[in-house]
């Protein structure tokens, strides 16, 4: 894998020294001749990118990007490159991306066709489905208790699809609103403002690990859409889509992605030490050798 990199890194050192009128502008050109890099993180995408204890950006996520940040040091000869952060919503990540505020987002974001129209994915680096995050002694259990009930998801994600799809095509009879992140749907759901939040299923297991008492809450039904997450990049900006999926190769060839992944799903993570017990999805498995970014649809 090694020799894989270094292929990756003498090709994208070699685009960077290229003439400026060979090729348009691209993110690699861009952080050389600023100097700085700026990640974008979510403030409660648990524990993909979400703020720590100390106020300041973690998760799984956001390591993997710490590591494409190294790479992109070495591509660009600067040891000195500065790494400014920028806080994203499920509304704005993708305008962020696209007018250069944000040149990557390390953090939740559905891989799907429709967005792959507007931005370019990396290597996927998670399988998720659409299932409710419930008070526990909630009589809700599937998707099929949700008629007459008032029903959450975030605005902007594909899981708001999902469920106004599913609510017209099986006539399953709910009220579904939208809030503006997902810390703001579960405390709907915690207040009794709403009765289930739609979300992808690791992230409900994050907010109910987070909560004030993780055991009133529960997460219920069978997963709707299984999608992947993955990295965003700009569109058509091929050399650094190649640094990331060539990071991420090494770190799935190596064994290190499924040391962060024990790390992040399967042992005690801040802020409350609480562990989320998610074992690897038989999609991550497979996708650890085929190495694939194809989008859900």
């Amino acid at each position: 894998m090694a020799s894989i990199a270094s292929i990756g890194a003498c090709a994208l050192t070699a685009l960077i020294a290229a003439p400026a009128a060979a090729q348009p502008a691209g993110t690699l050109e861009k952080v050389k001749a600023s100097g700085v890099i700026t990640v974008a993180y979510r403030d409660s995408s648990i524990p993909f990118s979400y703020l720590g204890a100390e106020g300041q950006p973690t998760g799984f996520g956001w390591e993997i990007c710490g590591k494409v940040v190294e790479q992109v040091k070495k591509a660009t000869g600067r040891a000195d490159l500065k790494v400014a952060t920028q806080s994203v919503t499920s509304q704005n990540r993708i305008p962020l991306l696209d007018n250069g505020t944000i040149d990557i987002e390390c953090g939740s974001t559905t891989n799907n066709s429709d967005r792959a129209k507007q931005v370019d994915f990396a290597i996927n680096y998670f399988y998720t489905g659409t299932r409710l995050l419930v008070k526990a002694n909630s009589p809700i259990k599937g998707f099929a208790d949700l008629k007459g009930k008032k029903v959450v998801s975030t605005t902007g994600t594909t899981n708001f699809q999902v469920m106004r799809r599913m609510n017209q095509e099986q006539n399953l009879g709910f009220e579904l609103i939208s809030a503006k992140d997902h810390a703001d749907a579960a405390l709907l759901v915690q207040s009794g403002r709403a009765d289930a939040f739609a979300m992808d299923d690791i992230l409900l297991y994050g907010l109910r690990a987070g909560a004030l008492n993780p055991a009133d809450l529960a997460v219920v039904g069978e997963p709707v859409q299984v999608e992947p997450y993955a990295i965003m990049v700009r569109k058509d900006d091929v050399a650094f889509k190649k640094l990331v999926d060539t990071t991420l190769a090494g770190l799935m060839k190596s064994g290190e992605f499924e040391t962060l992944y024990k790390k992040w799903f399967q042992t005690p993570i801040p802020p409350k030490g609480i562990t989320l017990g998610a074992p690897m999805s038989r999609e991550l498995q497979e996708n650890l050798q085929a190495l694939s970014d194809k989008p859900a649809r």
